[in-house]
């Protein structure tokens, strides 16, 4: 798969280009503005966006939510966060939603997880309730696009939270500098 060159306004203003001419850019599909599964993740996203940098990738994550219903969520987010409330990235992307991306035991352990970790911030008023405009059924993917726009690597996740961890996007990208 060969993706076309174009630059994407992000949430909080600014923009990002896919392909990156020069990294390697991890294209994530997430699911909700304040997905409780997505935060967990990304939090581990957060912790080692330096070493990802340092590797040469950009992170540019997907929600099929507005921006407006993103702002509040993603303001920390050392990254770009599109928003795509009518998920047309998706479709091109084929990425799609379904019952089991919730009802898979293999989610339900992160699923409890992220609703406890985001619970206090909703009980404080400092991070509103995740009201999903597009609905709570989404499954992940990823995706390691080169600069000149080849997917060199991909993942379509079964499950809420069946997505590269760090340690496998980082291998992903290692490979390909061993092949160059």
């Amino acid at each position: 798969m060969k993706v076309a060159e174009r630059e994407w306004g992000t949430v909080l203003g600014g923009a990002v280009r896919v392909p990156d001419p020069h990294n390697l850019v991890h294209l994530q599909f997430r699911r909700f503005a304040g997905c409780p599964v997505c935060n967990l993740h990304l939090r581990s996203i957060v912790l080692r966006h330096d070493e990802i940098t340092a590797h040469g990738i950009t992170e540019a994550v997907v929600f099929h939510s507005s921006d407006a219903e993103l702002r509040p969520h993603v303001a920390d987010l050392p990254f770009a966060v599109v928003g795509d409330p009518r998920k047309r990235l998706y479709a091109e992307f084929g990425v799609g939603s379904a019952a089991r991306s919730v009802l898979d035991p293999r989610a339900w352990g992160a699923i409890v997880r992220g609703v406890v970790r985001d619970l206090g911030p909703v009980l404080r008023g400092r991070r509103p309730l995740p009201e999903p405009e597009g609905g709570r059924l989404g499954l992940p993917a990823d995706f390691l696009i080169a600069p000149d726009g080849e997917v060199v690597a991909e993942k379509r996740g079964r499950h809420a939270y069946d997505q590269w961890s760090v340690d496998e996007l980082l291998a992903h990208a290692q490979a390909l500098t061993r092949r160059d």
